[in-house]
């Protein structure tokens, strides 16, 4: 009987330190979605951006656009017609990579900016353009600071002539542009006693 008893006492003594073992494990495991939960909250919070990352994000945004305006300002000047191939897109978004964007398009806007400064001949056609009239002049048949006809305005400079009329609307930069263009299919030929006071031939 005594040894019934003991056996008995000794399997209740077993059983709840077994159910103990088990309430300590679960107490862990037991609820999974509230750790998940947890940490995803804990990882969402950590990969948020801070208030001054977006603003810095947006400043350098505001970089980006004003170097690629730019950039597409000048190349219309050398140009005669704004580039179809200039990005506005901004899908960057880690601050690192929007400041190689801003670096990259610097550059670029510099670099268009110090050939659009630069034409071909600089000094020949500012020579022209002393014996040939000032850069406002509307007179017809001939316009502008280097008395293009309205053929060569159209030829090569059909967009500006478009958009903002003949070469006295223009700015003298575009005016040279235009007619370093035409210079290139047809020499000094359109000013043949200007070219020619100024030693151009």
């Amino acid at each position: 009987m005594r040894r019934s008893i003991l056996a008995c006492g000794l399997l209740l003594a077993f059983a709840g330190m077994a159910t103990a073992a088990t309430a300590a494990t679960t107490g862990t495991d037991e609820n999974p979605s509230t750790n998940t939960t947890t940490t995803a909250a804990t990882t969402t919070a950590g990969n948020a951006p801070s208030p001054w990352e977006v603003r810095e994000a947006r400043a350098w945004r505001r970089h980006i656009r004003r170097f690629r305006a730019d950039t597409r300002h000048w190349v219309t000047v050398m140009r005669g017609r704004p580039p179809a191939n200039i990005s506005r897109r901004l899908a960057a978004r880690s601050l690192a990579r929007l400041r190689q964007l801003a670096r990259h398009w610097r550059h670029r806007a510099h670099r268009a900016w110090w050939h659009a400064k630069h034409p071909p001949e600089l000094r020949d056609w500012l020579c022209i353009h002393h014996y040939e009239g000032s850069w406002s002049d509307p007179g017809s048949p001939y316009w502008g600071g280097l008395q293009m006809d309205l053929s060569f305005q159209a030829r090569y400079a059909g967009w500006l002539l478009r958009h903002k009329g003949t070469a006295e609307n223009w700015s003298p930069l575009e005016q040279i542009w235009a007619a370093v263009r035409g210079a290139r299919v047809r020499g000094f030929s359109p000013w043949p006693n200007t070219a020619r006071y100024c030693g151009v031939y």
